[in-house]
């Protein structure tokens, strides 16, 4: 029987975080992007481009994400397509945050009193230069705290891309466990790294929220 050292189990976790925090950063980044379109959507004059982005945001926060990483991985391969693992989870989470993070900012913009529009309005502004100089910046003060808070759900959120075979942080748990027949050490360990992961992103909120506070006082 092979004997495998903490270090062994270790070394073997630290590799697939490796998979965790890429994917995790690349639904972040791309939800991000696809969450500021929705964004502008959402807010928008145009009747008819609100409610695509309202339909867009109630699918994908009324479902839940297992299903949306099962359509992603076995419902494209019903049309001949085949999606690497990785790809479809990178999908699925980018698509499912953006719903989500179109929804936090917008609460964020509207959290801005209506004088701020109506003073910009009265400047001349149209309604891009409203949102890039008077509004977002306000709306990004309120709005670190819930988005920061919200990377830390997408980087729990990895944990389900194992159902698909992508082998993250929790997959490799389960992985070197059924070699080990360590269960608590290994997941002990599982749990010490996700808190290492996310504790950084709750202070860095912290941080980033106090210095932004410190500016618009001194402004």
């Amino acid at each position: 029987m092979i004997e495998f050292t903490l270090w062994d189990i270790l070394r073997n976790l630290l590799l697939a975080t490796r998979w965790t925090m890429l994917l995790s950063v690349v639904s972040f980044i791309g939800g991000g992007a696809v969450g500021l379109g929705l964004l502008f959507l959402r807010i928008s004059k145009r009747k008819s481009f609100r409610t695509v982005a309202k339909y867009y945001i109630e699918l994908f926060q009324g479902t839940p994400l297992l299903m949306q990483l099962f359509i992603a991985f076995f419902g494209l391969g019903l049309f001949g397509i085949d999606v690497p693992a990785w790809l479809a989870a990178g999908l699925a989470l980018t698509l499912w945050s953006a719903a989500f993070l179109a929804e936090i900012w917008r609460g964020c913009v509207e959290a801005v009193v209506r004088g701020q529009w109506e003073a910009s309005a009265s400047l001349g502004m149209g309604r891009l230069q409203q949102m890039r100089y008077v509004i977002l910046p306000q709306a990004l003060r309120v709005a670190i705290p819930p988005t920061i808070g919200f990377s830390v759900q997408i980087v729990k959120g990895t944990a389900l891309t194992s159902i698909i075979g992508f082998v993250e942080l929790s997959k490799a748990g389960t992985v070197v466990t059924n070699a080990t027949f360590q269960p608590f050490t290994v997941y002990g360990l599982v749990a010490l790294i996700y808190f290492a992961l996310c504790w950084p992103l709750s202070k860095s909120s912290q941080i980033l929220e106090r210095k932004l506070n410190v500016a618009h006082r001194n402004h």
